[in-house]
């Protein structure tokens, strides 16, 4: 077997378990039970550390050539009747369609149902579904809120009635070169940090009157930016959700294509210039899984910074489930009788800008051994390194994103079938199906712990290799390379084991 061949077959393992492991959730592992450990859970932590630090190896022997961003293997699906079918214009536009009603039943919902989080069909929707649900159909099938945004959809439609008075409609004469680049991303940024808040630290984020609230405000952010400084500028820089989608869907084994008439590559994964180019040059490919994070160039600071804070934040989720942070949070209630959920609160708020912190100076830390051990001319310092591997992390925060919302998806995602008969929670029984009770033997912890396991060995085996083949096209010499990476295997062998026994606290018991 030759390199090129070595190389492809570590990105194909990799995509095999991922398919067979599929998307899962949870934000609290409701099993009834814990799996009893075969052997402790340290040896399972050494091994998985292990089998980083040998692909590590394995991928330093055999990948020495330098890649392209572009250069791999793909299939053209469109090639396939029912492929097209499934792509034609009037199918995805009916898939718009149903986004907007879905999200304005949640908007409704929320401000007109009952509001106990249990009854009303809004939580399960949004966190359940959208979070969950379209983050992972994001990395296993390509940008499908590119396609679906309802937001989008709503906006267009209001420009499309707003030009039949007003010149320009709603876009205030502006186009995409209004956008200045010095914000960046960093729109979006400070917009997931006040997200992230809101999922993690705040006490009321299932309630349903807050949902609409914050989806209301989130809608108003949005049509003003796409208004000001054009609708794809906003969407591709300061609209967050678009921007972690599609970089969910960067990971994707499946890419939108956009031929130029000479038969080039014009554009990869960006969804209007597909909805806009002729069928004749548009292709839905199969590539590699992780191909599409192979291109970093001109990757801003704020995006390497997004890409972290990501990380951070679904780490620092799971980490609320460990017995230190339950001590934690049983000291603040205990501490401040009266107003122990504001203490809550505060506490959950602390550890969740601590925990982003830390990860933010950790990986800029280990971008400046990175880029000191290189040695080479153009290796620059550590926001230049930083921003060149930032993408090489998006499998680890998918596959702690898979490992940690599994049980969550499976188990709390049933909850809509009692929620379609009676949405609003006024005991309505439209369907026959309001006393749906959730199965929680669906799934249980053993099947979730290995699937953990799985899961992030497998993330940080995919983006050893995308670091690799990053620092190769980086640095351009294999041995300077390869002296770069030493310190991102420290970094991911660290992260590996921290990760699996924070993921392991609420589901394992040890032997």
């Amino acid at each position: 077997m030759n390199r090129r061949g070595a190389a492809l077959l570590l990105p194909a393992a990799a995509l095999a378990g991922i398919v067979w492991l599929i998307p899962g959730a949870a934000r609290a592992h409701g099993f009834g039970e814990r799996y009893d450990l075969a052997v402790p859970l340290s040896l399972y932590l050494t091994g998985a550390g292990l089998t980083v630090a040998l692909s590590f190896v394995i991928v330093a022997l055999f990948v020495r050539s330098t890649p392209s961003a572009g250069g791999y293997p793909r299939l053209n699906l469109l090639r396939f009747a029912p492929v097209r079918a499934l792509t034609n214009r009037r199918v995805i536009q009916s898939f718009r369609v149903a986004a907007v009603l879905v999200m304005l039943l949640v908007l409704l919902a929320g401000g007109i149902g009952t509001q106990r989080p249990t009854s009303n069909i809004a939580p399960v929707l949004v966190w359940v579904y959208w979070w969950v649900g379209i983050a992972f159909a994001s990395a296993l099938l390509g940008n499908v809120w590119g396609l679906i945004n309802p937001v989008r959809t709503l906006y267009e439609w209001m420009d499309a009635l707003a030009r039949r008075v007003i010149p320009g409609g709603l876009a205030f004469g502006q186009d995409d070169s209004a956008y200045p680049e010095r914000l960046g991303m960093w729109p979006a940024v400070i917009i997931f940090c006040l997200f992230a808040w809101f999922e993690i630290a705040y006490d009321g984020s299932a309630d349903p009157g807050a949902l609409a609230i914050a989806i209301a405000g989130y809608c108003v952010i949005t049509w003003w930016g796409m208004a000001v400084y054009g609708a794809d500028a906003w969407l591709r820089n300061g609209d967050v959700f678009s921007i972690v989608f599609g970089v969910f869907a960067r990971f994707s084994p499946m890419e939108l294509r956009v031929l130029s008439a000479d038969g080039e590559t014009e554009s990869i994964d960006d969804v209007e210039a597909f909805r806009a180019a002729p069928a004749e040059r548009r292709e839905l490919a199969l590539r590699p899984p992780g191909a599409g994070l192979l291109n970093s160039a001109g990757t801003s600071t704020s995006a390497m910074i997004l890409v972290v804070i990501l990380l951070s934040t679904v780490t620092f989720d799971g980490f609320t489930e460990t017995p230190p942070w339950a001590s934690i949070v049983r000291w603040a209630f205990e501490s401040a009788p009266g107003w122990s959920t504001t203490a809550i609160t505060l506490v959950n708020t602390a550890g969740l800008v601590a925990c982003a912190g830390v990860f933010v100076a950790a990986y800029l830390a280990f971008c400046a051994i990175m880029a000191r051990s290189a040695d080479t001319a153009d290796s620059g310092g550590a926001l230049a390194a930083g921003r060149v591997f930032a993408f090489s992390l998006v499998p680890i925060a998918f596959a702690y994103h898979l490992a940690h919302y599994f049980s969550y998806l499976l188990i709390q995602g049933q909850v809509v079938i009692a929620h379609a008969s009676d949405p609003f929670g006024y005991g309505w029984d439209l369907f026959g199906t309001a006393e749906y009770m959730v199965n929680i033997g669906i799934v249980n912890a053993r099947f979730v712990w290995f699937l953990a396991l799985a899961a992030i060995v497998v993330g940080h085996v995919i983006a050893v290799f995308l670091a690799h083949l990053t620092a190769l096209r980086h640095f351009g010499a294999h041995d300077a390379a390869l002296r770069s990476q030493r310190a991102m295997l420290v970094l991911m062998v660290g992260y590996t084991m921290v990760s699996l026994w924070i993921l392991a606290q609420p589901i394992t018991s040890s032997a």
